[in-house]
């Protein structure tokens, strides 16, 4: 099985912005858990991120046109505007894409209760730290 872990603008300072938020554990850390969950569990992972809108939809065609059999996707800030991610999500049918943050976007501030992304996506996971991305590749493998 074939997974794209795709993490928007600001995922690469986890472990350096708010604490207590986010935690002490980085990004690398990050990384490997996944990495060591898809090795234990016979999956081909590809783990990118950057703060350019674009390169999150070019990644997500690139997706589909590859044949992944899911997706999970980080888009931080971006989850709660932005439509041009929600219209490449949607456009990348049938592969599954499932939602993911560390926080609990709906327990915090207004702006953050809003994901434009979580009616085009297959499940979304969100408030359980690191534990968000392996739930979210339990949930692919289950599928």
């Amino acid at each position: 099985m074939k997974i794209f872990v795709i993490n928007g603008p600001n995922i690469n300072m986890t472990g350096i912005r708010n604490h207590a938020v986010y935690g002490y554990q980085t990004f690398d850390d990050l990384q490997l858990e996944i990495y060591d969950f898809a090795k234990r569990n016979n999956l081909d992972i590809t783990i990118k991120q950057s703060n350019h809108e674009g390169l999150l939809i070019d990644w997500l065609q690139q997706a589909f046109f590859e044949e992944y059999d899911g997706i999970i996707l980080n888009a931080g800030a971006f989850t709660h505007y932005s439509y041009a991610l929600r219209d490449a999500v949607e456009s990348i049918r049938p592969i599954p894409v499932i939602e993911v943050h560390m926080s609990d976007i709906y327990a915090r501030e207004d702006f953050r209760k809003n994901s434009v992304l979580s009616d085009v996506c297959d499940a979304s996971v969100v408030g359980k730290g690191f534990g968000s991305y392996i739930e979210a590749l339990e949930l692919l493998l289950d599928k």
